[in-house]
Parts: structure tokens; C-alpha cells; sequence
């Protein structure tokens, strides 16, 4: 029996959920979301602290990157979400959207229809706003975006000690400006995760028209010339073959996407050709240009139990975590990987915040490790606009082998200062007399840490990602650019991308947003262009 579609998306992320539910609108539409991972059954998904347990989980790919001399040589672990949802099921909940000079630059970029004025529309018709609707926010939408639930004295005295050092309040880093301190809020609602499979997927589960395929690995997008006609994807250990009449939309992410696009003749043609695919596009850009956050901790040893490190280890206060989320929905299961936020300039010559801190009431070893046995908190710096640029390439023509991920991260003097002097500027917080009074002592980096060099050297020996790969298929009009401003990727036809690897560059903050409005904006356009 012959399959086909009108549209196929790849990637039941935060990118190509939009899409599904925008195209399968229109029941004359027929649409398959091919998803690699499974159902989001797994209850942690759903619980916002779970974010800790299913980054590093099967849950994730599993993805990690090349040892890399300017991080002391390691291979830092990259979670990325292989499950319905994709990231969204599994990130920090953080919804921030970045800076209005972020979208400027792209249109500057000469890429007409991303400013600012022009992508709000997109963030507005996603966003089912807690505080209600305005000039900034929109209510009634797929995504459910919520205030933090669960107050706590040490956040509270963090904030305080912030505006003490001088950053003002700020009660919405989306809205007039982001500069400051305050609340994060959440893609949540009342204590539960509201990923892009929750808010998009599930009330259209229903529609007869909309076909979504779990455990659906895409090998292969096939090409009649340089038309793309169909996709190869392995489910339950069988191989099967996908017709498309009009598009195929490639949501991915920053990893996938272009790893699939390679594999399909995609790429810089002399590397395809070496491994022996056939070259259906030179495209140089695919897998260039790759953009991350990367950050630094400051670990502080509280001298009062006020973080959640002291919750877990009572039993009794342990057992009444997990009573007050079953009865009240709050507490410190309903934790996002940020509770305060600031956005702020640590250098003197940046015209818009340059870096950004995220505070959460506990610590622990490492990314879903052990918390302390000490009362906790962490607060992590990280640079914005990273200077630094990677790559990722498949190693052989094997669609189940990892691509190589190649960050190198810190290779500018520009990044280096950003982290040694955001390292600086959370002492200054932390020394502040509203914060300072609760502080034993720094655990990490420690006091013997003092120097610029010295810092750099705990930045590179102890830093890590933040989850904010982009730029991998860059949106552009230079010859290094992998779409158009219609996400059309350039050399072939009936192909376009929907995630952050279209990203002219990475945005001022966490990329979840970001995405969803991608998948909103490319799902308009591709509506638009079939009239």
C-alpha cells in the first residue's frame, strides 16, 4: 500500500508541534508527525521537577560532544528531548523569548519578516498568558505560561541583593524590556508541564486527517531531482517508505535537523562524498555555524535550612513535598531550572544585557546528580550573544550513529571576559547584605578562586551547556546560509525547517519560545503559500 501525505513533519518538538496542529487545521490537509521517540506517558514528564531526572535519561538522545581543549578537553553531555514533545517534554520549563534587538539583528540580517513587530504576532498566538492579555502577551493559546507557585525566603533575599548590587526589579523580562531581576515564569499550569505535545497535540489527537507516529526514526528524506517526495523511517525494526504531494517540514533541532539533511545529499559535498552519499545539494552551511550558551555556577552553602537540599534529606519534610504537590499542586515539585532570573550587562560596551543568571534554590554534584548534604542554592551565569561557533557532522552514512558535536565553546577573548566577569558579578549578589547574611560560605568556586585567570580556569575545568543549541541550518542570504526567509532550504524544493537551527543567531535567552514561534510562523507562511 502506497503512504502519502500532504505534509510530513519531522519532529514532535517545540518546533513541529505548531506546525501539525496549524496545517491538520484544515481537514483537506493531510498530515503525518513522525516523532523518533515515544508517547509522553512517563509521569516525570508532567511533573515539572522531573526535568532533573529525564535530561539525562532514555528519554534524551544521548548526545555528547567531542573532548574540546578550551573546556580542559571533556565531553560535556548534550540532553535533547527523543520523546513526544521533544526538549519541551524534558527542559527547565523557562519561558523567555529574548531581547527585541535579537529579532532586529535578524531583519538587519536581511532576513525581511523576523523583527520584532514582526514574530510578536507568533509569540502572542502560542501563549495562553496567566496574567492575562496585552500589547506584549496573547491569551487563549496552545501554551499555558505561569507565574512560579512556590515562594521561598532565600529567592526572595537573592532578588533583594541583586537590586542592592544595582540591577532594577523587572516583572516581565518578555514584555517592555528584560533587563533586571525578578520571576521567571513557566510553560506550566497549576503545578503540571505544558510541553508543545501538551498544548498543540493533545486536543487534536482527534482530527482524521492528522496522523502521529511515535517511535518513527527518519533515515532518509527522498528527492525526485531536486524535489523532496517522500521520507525512509524505521518503526518497530521495519523500514517504511512515505509519499509526500506537497511538503515535507524538518524539525529536528539543532542536532537532527541538519544530521538528517546530510544524510540525505545535503551538506558540504565533499564530505558527504567521502562517505559515500550521494550529493543532491552542496550546501556548505549545513552543520556550520553552531551557537550554545554555556555557563559557570557559583555553589553557596547556606548558614539556615532554606533550600530544598534540606527537604530531601527530612524525611518527614520529603514526605510533605510530595503531599502538598499531590493536594496543593505547589512546592517544590512544581520547580522550573530557574526561579529568578536576571538579565543584566557585565561589560561596559554592551548596549542590552550580555548575560543572564538563573537561580535555583538547591545544589547538587552535577546535572541530574546527588543534591548536596549541605543547604544549597546554585546561581549560574551565562553569556548571550556568544561569539564562539561549532559545528556538527555525521561520522558515516549510518543514521543511527551520533553526529559529531564540536561546540568550542570559549574559543573568544569576547566569551572568556563574559564569563570571568560574570563570575564577578555574582559575588557581588552574593556579598550583597541581603543575601550575604545567609551564607556560610562559597562552596564553588571557592575562595581560593580570585583572579581572572583563575576563574577562567574554573569556567573551562567546570562550566557547562545551558541546552541552547542553534544556527546548525542558519537562515540567511549569504552563500553559507542553509534557508531563506521563508525557511525554504535553498537547492531543492517542497523542504523547509522549523527549528532553532534556523536561527540567524542564538537569542538572548532560553530557546523554547523561540521554537514554538518558529513552528507558528513557518506553518503561516506555508498556509500562505498554497493559496
Amino acid at each position: 500500500m502506497r503512504l502519502e501525505f500532504d505534509y510530513v513533519v519531522i519532529g514532535a518538538g517545540s518546533g513541529g508541534c505548531p506546525v501539525a496542529n496549524r496545517l491538520s487545521a484544515n481537514p483537506k490537509n493531510r498530515v503525518l508527525l513522525l516523532e523518533a521517540g515515544p508517547k509522553d506517558r512517563d509521569i516525570w514528564i508532567h511533573i515539572p521537577i522531573g526535568y532533573y531526572r529525564n535530561m539525562i535519561s532514555p528519554l534524551s538522545w544521548g548526545y555528547k560532544t567531542e573532548p574540546d581543549k578550551s573546556v580542559a578537553n571533556r565531553s560535556i553531555v548534550w540532553p535533547r528531548g527523543k520523546v513526544l514533545g521533544g526538549s519541551s517534554a524534558i527542559n527547565g520549563l523557562v519561558y523567555i523569548r529574548g531581547q527585541r534587538e535579537d529579532y532586529e539583528h535578524w531583519r538587519q540580517l536581511g532576513n525581511e519578516g523576523w523583527g520584532y513587530n514582526d514574530v510578536l504576532p507568533y509569540f502572542r498566538k502560542a501563549e495562553n498568558q496567566e496574567r492575562g492579555s496585552n500589547q506584549y502577551h496573547g491569551s487563549g493559546g496552545p501554551i499555558e505560561v505561569s507565574d512560579i507557585r512556590d515562594k521561598r525566603k532565600i529567592c526572595d533575599a537573592f532578588v533583594e541583593a541583586a537590586v542592592q548590587s544595582g540591577i532594577p526589579r523587572n516583572d516581565d523580562f518578555n514584555g517592555a524590556e528584560q533587563e533586571g531581576v525578578g520571576n521567571f515564569q513557566t510553560t506550566s499550569k497549576n503545578g503540571r508541564r505544558c510541553s508543545s505535545a501538551v498544548g498543540y497535540l493533545k486536543p487534536i489527537w482527534h482530527r482524521n486527517n492528522l496522523n502521529i507516529e511515535t517511535d518513527a526514526m527518519v533515515m532518509k528524506v527522498l528527492f525526485d531531482g531536486t524535489r523532496a517526495s517522500g521520507v525512509i523511517y524505521r518503526q518497530h525494526g521495519q523500514d517504511k517508505t512515505v509519499h509526500v504531494n506537497n511538503e515535507i517540514i524538518l524539525a529536528g533541532g539543532a542536532v537532527n535537523s541538519p544530521q538528517l539533511l546530510q544524510l540525505s545529499g545535503i551538506g558540504p559535498a565533499a564530505h558527504l562524498h567521502a562517505l559515500g552519499i550521494n550529493i543532491v545539494s552542496d550546501s556548505p552551511g549545513v552543520g556550520a555555524d553552531l551557537q550554545d550558551h554555556y555557563q559557570a555556577r557559583l555553589v553557596a552553602e547556606l548558614n539556615k535550612p532554606l533550600s530544598v537540599n534540606d527537604d530531601v534529606k527530612n524525611f518527614v519534610r520529603k514526605a510533605w513535598t510530595g503531599l502538598k504537590y499531590i493536594l496543593f499542586r505547589r512546592g517544590p515539585m512544581t520547580f522550573s531550572a530557574g526561579h529568578i532570573g536576571v538579565f543584566t550587562r557585565v561589560l561596559p560596551e554592551s548596549a542590552s544585557p550580555d548575560a543572564q543568571v538563573h537561580f535555583i534554590p538547591f545544589s547538587a554534584t552535577k546535572i541530574g546528580g546527588d543534591l548536596h548534604p549541605f543547604s544549597g542554592v546554585t546561581i549560574s551565569v551565562c553569556q548571550l550573544r556568544p561569539e564562539s561557533r561549532g559545528e556538527i557532522m555525521i561520522l558515516s552514512n549510518n543514521p543511527f550513529e551520533h553526529p559529531k558535536i564540536t561546540p568550542n565553546y570559549l574559543s573568544t577573548d569576547y566569551d572568556r571576559r563574559i564569563m570571568i566577569e560574570g563570575l564577578k558579578m555574582l559575588r557581588r549578589i552574593t556579598n550583597s547584605p541581603a543575601f550575604a547574611k545567609y551564607v556560610l560560605r562559597e562552596r564553588e568556586p571557592g575562595d581560593e578562586c580570585v583572579s581572572d585567570e583563575e576563574l577562567l580556569v574554573y569556567a573551562r575545568e567546570q562550566g557547562n551547556t545551558i541546552f541552547h543549541p542553534t544556527s546548525t541550518c542558519r537562515m540567511g542570504r549569504d552563500t553559507r546560509a542553509v534557508v531563506d526567509n521563508r525557511l525554504r532550504v535553498y537547492g531543492v524544493q517542497g523542504l523547509r525547517i522549523a527549528d532553532c537551527s534556523v536561527m540567524p543567531s542564538v537569542v538572548s535567552g532560553n530557546t523554547n519560545a523561540p521554537a514554538m514561534m518558529i513552528g507558528e510562523k513557518c506553518a503561516a507562511m506555508i498556509l500562505e503559500d498554497a493559496r
